[in-house]
């Protein structure tokens, strides 16, 4: 079974690192990061990661206009995108759900339980 790829994008390396170190903690997925909005495209092109986990407020390109453009493109519609966020409410989810996000996930997240929370959305098993 191929291993799983995810594309982490935050704007602060802090939280790259956490949510890395989580992931890898659990699973056996391969964890790439972006800082950007615009690196997240390029490298969702390149890369063609499983899933994306997007963070909402990032500078210059936020998480929303960054997904727009994956949808966008031919070759990154499919990949599927949880967002990170620390600003949700319950109608936000609806919202969210409407437009094709996968799922969302509160920030601050609970370390020990973010890649079953991952799999979980992606519909994916742990093993």
């Amino acid at each position: 079974m191929a291993v799983k790829s995810i594309l982490v994008v935050d704007n602060e390396p802090y939280i790259q690192e956490v949510t890395q170190i989580c992931l890898e903690a659990v699973t056996h997925w391969h964890i790439t990061t972006a800082s950007s909005g615009q690196e997240a495209i390029d490298k969702a092109e390149s890369e063609q990661p499983d899933a994306i986990l997007l963070d909402v407020m990032m500078p210059d390109m936020d998480g929303l206009t960054t997904f727009q453009a994956l949808q966008a493109n031919p070759q990154t519609r499919h990949i599927p995108v949880i967002l990170l966020t620390a600003k949700v409410q319950a109608s936000d989810y609806r919202r969210y759900s409407e437009i094709g996000i996968t799922g969302t996930i509160a920030k601050p997240f609970e370390p020990l339980e973010l890649a079953n929370q991952v799999a979980q959305l992606l519909g994916w098993t742990l093993q």
